[in-house]
């Protein structure tokens, strides 16, 4: 759109501002202010009404959080088009489906100038113009006046966008020092070299820029005084010494070995020494790599460095392998920003099959490596794994001896983080509790995706940014097809009816499916048909898909999720087999607890939020059949005065 004449600048890198000519406004409440400088941070995309509800509430958000961002968005609306009439769209804030946007010229946003004078440089970068690159890197970074956002409430400054802002400026002041040191002009990058780590202080490869250009710029005894904070801070802060890159531009410092540095193939263009490597770096035909890396490399036997094998016999799934693809393609588009995919569904649904196989085929966009880990947060037999132990466990896999272990998440956090700095990483996060779980361990490196899966909504984590991607039950065909698969062609090509009818009583259900194949293999091989006849007889229960100590076993996977809700959801679940209809809403949930619409509403959510129900439309909700059973045999064994609803 053209400029408003009426606006001529917003700015989020610092203090949030904006001004209308040569005066700046006057922007309300601090929480008005922070929903402003979030639609900045996207600025030209919509923003969902659920991030900006996150925002102001990290939580739960309280009933009148919704009415209460409006009134704070209709504020702004008229102060930035006080002219406009009443109940007018305007043409600044617009309301998009599920969002709201902001509309702004490029030139009136600093992010945006920052971003188009960033591009600029990186494509002189790539092109050998080192000094075109480090003018229009180090004019990006002059849009840059201080932390992100400033002048929102602490809490929201925490959200992920602008902490992937905050990256997003480290990674320019990276590249700005690279050009810089290559043609001569350290001195022009030194100011913000000093504002970016001043930023973040344990960041090896920017210390290691700003050593070097204090040294080229004739600073030696500032530069070894900035090598020696650093070394501290990293000795005090994460138990560790100084990886590969820093220690070599020290031993440049120490050498006086600065001159080349205007000439020589020493400092390249963007890239940063690998810290640690997880599998072979691709740049080496041999597998190795020239760098060493920082800690010992122990991958070649840690498991957890290592994807689960690709499931051997994997159907379908089609739509759903070209949609990860996709999430991922648009998210390496957003530069600066660390992805995260959310791949949830019902129990048994093929979650973890589907991102595993997607990791594999996927496999080479990650040079810097895979992790994968396995947090048990629907394990029915013990806890959930707990963010310190799994941190701890990924460091080794990373060869951080236990030695340099450090003590407490913050530092363990911290120091995952600076190992996977400036890699390419795939980290399949496998059967996650809730957020709080995952925050410690999601990447926070551009070029880096968290692969999460889990039976649990975690609305945190996708107003965090995250794409969802729902799993539901396999179609038809594809169902056919895995049988096939895990029994033979042969077999239900010889018995097709059978082959249906056990596909359908299995709800399409991988899980399920898998428990009919291995009674279909085991002892005597019965016929297809005893199967499905079996089924039919058992119908309403779990029986025929019981498998106890093996993998496929239903009943125990739907236990994971059931025994995490909270009591009264709990009590819910149990009860829905008593509603006759096909389709559930609060209301009749209501009269199935006795309980207000509005607390049955509550409930519903819960129960969809654990994947135990589906939401097909606002307010109606459905019962998977085999979930159906799992609830009625809960039922049969609960107390009888609490099946005492009405239907």
């Amino acid at each position: 759109m053209p400029a408003d004449p009426g606006v001529t600048r917003f700015e989020v890198l610092g203090p949030v501002r904006v001004w209308r000519r040569d005066a700046e406004l006057d922007l309300g409440f601090p929480q008005q202010r922070a929903l402003l400088a979030l639609l900045l941070a996207c600025a030209g995309r919509p923003v969902p009404t659920g991030e900006l509800l996150a925002l102001l509430w990290p939580g739960r958000p309280p009933a009148s959080a919704l009415n209460v961002v409006r009134r704070y968005l209709g504020a702004l609306r008229r102060l930035l088009e006080p002219e406009l009439p009443p109940r007018a769209p305007g043409r600044r804030l617009l309301r998009r489906p599920g969002g709201y946007l902001l509309e702004a010229a490029p030139h009136e946003v600093d992010l945006l100038r920052f971003r188009e004078l960033t591009r600029q440089g990186k494509r002189a970068a790539a092109t050998g113009r080192a000094e075109t690159a480090a003018l229009r890197l180090v004019g990006a970074l002059e849009e840059w006046r201080g932390p992100v956002a400033m002048g929102i409430p602490a809490a929201a400054r925490e959200h992920v966008r602008f902490t992937a802002l905050g990256r997003e400026l480290l990674e320019t002041a990276r590249l700005a020092a690279d050009a810089a040191l290559l043609c001569g002009r350290a001195a022009q990058v030194l100011p913000a070299l000093r504002r970016a780590t001043a930023l973040d202080p344990l960041d090896e490869p920017l210390h290691a820029r700003l050593v070097l250009s204090l040294a080229a710029c004739g600073l030696q005894a500032e530069a070894l005084a900035a090598y020696e904070e650093v070394r501290r801070r990293l000795a005090a802060d994460l138990g560790t010494t100084p990886g590969a890159e820093l220690a070599a531009a020290h031993t440049r410092v120490l050498r006086q070995d600065v001159g080349g540095l205007t000439a020589g193939p020493r400092v390249r263009l963007g890239r940063q020494a690998p810290v640690v490597r997880v599998g072979p770096d691709p740049r080496d035909a041999d597998g190795t790599s020239g760098a060493a890396p920082a800690v010992p490399d122990r991958t070649a036997s840690a498991g957890y460095a290592r994807l689960p094998p690709d499931p051997a016999r994997f159907t379908g799934r089609a739509a759903e392998m070209e949609w990860l693809t996709a999430a991922w393609d648009a998210a390496e588009g957003t530069a600066g920003t660390p992805a995260a995919v959310l791949v949830g569904g019902m129990a048994g649904v093929g979650k973890t099959a589907l991102a595993v196989h997607w990791a594999h085929r996927a496999g080479g966009r990650f040079p810097g490596g895979h992790l994968y880990v396995a947090l048990r947060g629907s394990d029915p037999a013990g806890r959930a794994v707990q963010p310190e132990e799994a941190l701890r466990t990924v460091l080794t896999a990373l060869g951080v001896p236990a030695a340099r272990m450090p003590a407490g998440p913050a530092a363990l956090t911290g120091l995952y983080r600076t190992l996977l700095a400036g890699r390419r990483v795939l980290v399949v996060l496998d059967d996650a509790a809730g957020t709080e779980q995952l925050r410690p361990l999601l990447p926070a490196a551009p070029g880096c995706l968290a692969l999460v899966t889990s039976r649990h909504a975690l609305p945190g984590l996708i107003a965090s940014g995250a794409r969802p991607l729902r799993v539901e039950p396999l179609p038809a065909e594809d169902a056919r097809a895995m049988l096939a698969g895990l029994i033979g062609d042969g077999r239900t090509a010889a018995e097709p009816l059978a082959a249906d009818e056990i596909v359908a009583r299995s709800g399409r259900l991988p899980l399920a499916l898998a428990a009919v194949a291995r009674r279909a293999a085991g002892r005597g091989r019965p016929a297809l048909a005893d199967l499905a006849a079996h089924l039919r007889a058992t119908r309403g229960t779990l029986e025929a898909f019981a498998d106890p100590g093996a993998t496929a076993d239903v009943r125990a996977a739907f236990l994971g999720s059931y025994r995490l809700l909270s009591p009264e959801a709990a009590r819910l679940f149990r009860l829905l087999p008593r509603h006759l209809g096909t389709d559930v809403t609060p209301a009749s949930a209501a009269t199935l607890t006795g309980l207000p619409v509005r607390g049955a509403r509550r409930l519903l959510g819960e129960l969809a939020e654990a994947h135990l129900i589906t939401e097909h439309a606002p307010g109606h909700h459905a019962l998977h059949d085999l979930l159906r059973a799992f609830a009625a045999e809960l039922a049969e064994r609960a107390e009888p005065s609490e099946g005492a609803g009405r239907t």
